[in-house]
């Protein structure tokens, strides 16, 4: 049964990898002519900005070895995560790991790259910015949710209803 799962997993991961690459394609040849944002909705816009450190652009500056420690540091915790979606007892449990771990990977590409991770999603409220974030951000954060989700709610008969589908 786990290793049904670990495969689902594995797909995640990999359609969450092509995904967010996909939309970074894209908003780098958007944005090729030159840097602007484009309002989607008031509260919304498109943008281009590279960051250097950690989510929120925490550790965000110039240093020489920031892609590379913070590349080695996620490939550790993408090793880890993968070990544990080998024993996936869910179907929900893989597709959150799977996509954790696809996000993780995106914004490691980014590193390898670009030696920065390509944000382009803006959410602001009245002059409040929320950090830019990419399609890999949003990933690893669903993929949270739904691991916190699966562990505190799932109970033995609901982990059967995704497994069979």
């Amino acid at each position: 049964m786990g290793r049904k799962h670990f495969r689902f997993g594995l797909g995640c991961a990999g359609l969450a990898i092509i995904v967010d690459q996909a939309s970074k394609f894209w908003i780098l040849d958007v944005f090729a002519e030159s840097p602007r944002a484009i309002t989607v909705t008031p509260f919304f816009n498109i943008v281009q900005t590279w960051n250097r450190g950690i989510s929120f652009g925490l550790f965000n500056d110039d240093g020489n070895f920031n892609a590379l420690i913070l590349s080695l540091l996620a490939l550790a915790i993408v090793a880890y995560l993968v070990r544990w979606m080998w024993g996936a007892e869910t179907r929900w449990m893989g597709l959150a790991l799977g996509l954790i771990i696809g996000g993780a990977l995106g914004n490691v590409i980014d590193r390898a790259l670009h030696r920065a991770v390509l944000d382009f999603l803006d959410v602001h409220v009245g002059g409040y910015h929320w950090p830019a974030f990419n399609a890999a951000d949003s990933f690893i954060t669903v993929g949270a949710v739904l691991l916190i989700f699966d562990y505190l709610f799932a109970r033995s008969d609901d982990r059967n209803s995704m497994d069979d589908a």
